[in-house]
């Protein structure tokens, strides 16, 4: 077990390049198993849930040869129709990727019913209802999902969410581009990581139209072959350096960036009194002057996304004056509010909304990370907080940001992740 430890209160000054998007990455390793082939995969975050995510498609039979620090390659043509580990499976969210997959290729699927961050009541009733409209039979039992397609192969058909999923999206995209016929999604989500899956599948020989807007349109293919394809950079890790330069002030530099895809970050930012300058392929960030107060509402993609509302919300914490932050995905993501409390913080929760008053300065404290998100906006406090912070829990946050301590050295940030001594060790589970 480990904790991170930082001394707060210094400017971040220098440049950070991005690594490969985590919610890219996670659903393009599994659609590499429809090509019955080899694909090489290109800028592929090192985070705990890659690692988990190429332990499930080993156990199915994929091999996967690391070629360097970011490049993955794939050989799915011995993967197996059996049931998906169970243990990997339930450690993470994006597991459920899974079972579009393989009932795209096999026709049915058995797999554990998906863990990953306790974010409030996050069904998968959208997916079930996807692969039904296919054609497939789908049934929930014993913590197990059991998906079957009538006649060995799904169907092409239209599916209309009556809510905006990004995961039901990426689903029945993953099990429509082998189904016979055409599939429409209505009202799909549109975010960059939908789009970038989608031009890995195309790349592949699929015929996606649409994505990025709220239909898409698959028409079924009878295979896929194996390409060489780079994954986009993380939407969301660049937003949190965005966050922790508006904490600390300072200027950085941040590289390996796509502009477009962090313009519904910025502006908020920009609101706040943070400077930009775009770049085709950088963000320059800047915050010398004082912080305003904004109020933010998370909302599917282009509007603000519910993976920056704890970073934001850290900042705004010391921000001049009283915002709100509406959360409009998640039921349950506050909780780590009360660890911002104990650095001084002022903020007051009614369900979904938050109500933040800003301080002069937050100050150093012993915290705990409660998700990956929420583990990342403790971080940006520690580094703006007078005096010592300690965060445990950290492996959440290493579920999603590649190398984060050594980013944030490079920084100038006085951060270190340090090994848990016994003693320590015993607090933790006490």
């Amino acid at each position: 077990m480990t904790k991170y430890v930082i001394n707060g209160g210094r400017q971040l000054r220098g440049s950070v390049s991005i690594s490969g998007a985590k919610n890219a990455a996670l659903p393009i390793i599994a659609g590499a198993l429809l090509a019955n082939d080899v694909c090489r995969i290109e800028n592929v975050p090192k985070i705990s849930d890659v690692t988990l995510m190429l332990e499930v498609i080993r156990g199915l039979g994929a091999k996967v040869r690391l070629i360097n620090k970011s490049t993955v390659e794939i050989d799915s043509r011995g993967v197996r129709d059996i049931p998906a580990d169970d243990d990997a499976m339930r450690e993470m969210r994006a597991s459920y990727y899974m079972i579009g997959v393989m009932l795209g290729r096999f026709g049915h699927a058995v797999a554990a019913m998906p863990g990953g961050c306790d974010l409030g009541v996050r069904p998968i009733d959208r997916h079930i209802k996807g692969f039904e409209a296919l054609g497939a039979d789908v049934e929930v039992n014993g913590g197990r999902v059991y998906a079957s397609a009538k006649g060995g192969r799904l169907v092409g058909a239209k599916v209309y969410f009556d809510d905006i999923s990004v995961g039901a999206t990426i689903n029945v995209m993953l099990a429509a581009v082998l189904a016979e016929g055409q599939t429409v999604i209505e009202n799909s989500a549109k975010e960059p990581h939908i789009v970038d899956l989608a031009n890995f599948l195309n790349s592949m020989g699929a015929d996606i139209k649409g994505a990025g807007t709220d239909v898409i349109r698959i028409r079924g293919v009878e295979s896929l072959r194996g390409v060489t394809y780079s994954i986009i950079p993380d939407q969301i890790e660049a937003g949190t350096f965005m966050a922790a330069v508006a904490a600390t002030g300072g200027e950085i530099m941040i590289k390996n960036v796509i502009p477009k895809h962090l313009e519904c970050i910025a502006v908020k930012f920009e609101e706040m009194g943070v400077e930009f300058e775009k770049g085709d392929e950088y963000m320059l960030v800047r915050r010398t002057g004082k912080l305003e107060s904004t109020n933010v509402r998370t909302l599917p993609y282009p509007g603000f996304p519910t993976d920056m509302q704890p970073q934001i919300s850290a900042v705004l914490c010391i921000s001049e004056g009283t915002s709100m932050i509406t959360e409009g995905i998640y039921d349950n993501r506050f909780k780590y509010m009360d660890e911002l409390k104990r650095m001084g913080a002022k903020v007051q929760v009614d369900g979904k909304v938050a109500v933040i008053e800003g301080v002069k300065k937050l100050t150093g404290a012993k915290l705990r990370a409660s998700d990956l998100r929420a583990g990342a906006a403790l971080v940006i406090a520690g580094l703006c907080a007078d005096g010592c912070t300690e965060i445990r829990n950290v492996h959440f946050t290493e579920r999603g940001y590649e190398d984060i301590i050594s980013k944030f050295k490079g920084l100038g940030a006085d951060i270190e992740r340090v090994e848990l001594v016994e003693q320590d060790e015993m607090a933790d589970v006490g």
